[in-house]
């Protein structure tokens, strides 16, 4: 694992930059380098808190002529811009495979069936982990990223299809080749955006099953992009989605007793499919 490391993508967080802990709690022994922007004015408590070693700082303003915002609005509290300088940054320093992780995840647990229920086990071995998932995403040059599963993934339980098969969309964490990088686009709903967008010209996206993360609530945790959510709204957030894929997404309500909008993926009119021979 000399060849890779470790990005958590962080913001205004220098005190609840509480990835850090749940990556050694649960037993991750590589690099980890904090990845902050050059306006954040929490950057030098950041290099106090973590060593100024382990603290990478990139230029916003650069980093936003080299991307595409998919808007006019030129948003510069949008972790876009991280996303896709984690991967230059890390080329440049002679990194191969990194894993971008957002700052505010609680635990990494491993989901499993025993007997008729859907079980939860900390992991203790991260390390383990990042290499099954790196020797999964070299198996193929097709797959762009890899992504750790989400707690909403098991919604359903023991009849919930995510235990059996790979999701065709990567959100939160991303295992990358920055000599085979992701492309980011769009400054809100970045990572929907891209598995659509690349799922569509037939680039392999995947969330596997059974490693899950957990993070804290949405728009509950101050700075990162906690005000841009609730500045633009959701409705905003998952139309980015539907501009660049028409055809396959469109917004709806979602949720049970809070109603909100959301974007709705179908699968079947966005990802192309192989035809079998007559």
């Amino acid at each position: 694992m000399n060849d890779f490391a470790v990005f958590i993508l962080s913001h205004g967080r220098a005190d609840n930059c509480v990835t850090v802990k749940t990556l050694e709690r649960c037993g991750y022994t590589g690099r980890v380098f904090i990845l902050i922007d050059n306006e954040d004015e929490q950057g030098e408590k950041y290099i106090r808190n973590f060593g100024a070693e382990n603290v990478i700082v990139f230029d916003k303003s650069e980093a936003i002529k080299r991307y595409n915002g998919m808007s006019n609005f030129y948003k510069k509290n949008v972790i876009l811009w991280a996303r896709n300088e984690a991967q230059r940054i890390a080329k440049k320093r002679g990194i191969r495979y990194i894993l971008e992780l957002d700052d505010d995840y609680t635990s990494f647990q491993w989901r499993y069936e025993s007997g008729d229920k859907l079980k939860i086990k900390e992991c203790k071995n991260f390390d383990k982990i990042c290499e099954i998932m790196l020797t999964f995403l070299q198996c193929d040059r097709r797959i762009k990223t890899v992504a750790l599963a989400q707690g909403g993934d098991f919604i359903g339980g023991l009849n919930n299809a995510m235990l059996s098969k790979l999701k065709r969309k990567a959100m939160n964490s991303f295992f990358i080749d920055t000599f085979n990088p992701v492309d980011f686009i769009g400054e809100i709903n970045e990572d929907v955006n891209t598995y659509v967008n690349h799922g569509n010209i037939g680039d392999l996206f995947f969330t596997v099953p059974n490693p899950m993360l957990t993070q804290k609530q949405t728009q509950k945790t101050k700075n990162g992009m906690t005000e841009t959510y609730k500045q633009d709204g959701t409705y905003v957030k998952s139309f980015y989605t539907v501009m660049l894929n028409p055809s396959s997404v469109k917004i709806r309500l979602m949720g049970d007793k809070e109603k909100r909008l959301h974007h709705s993926i179908q699968d079947r009119y966005t990802y192309p499919k192989n035809m079998r021979e007559v």
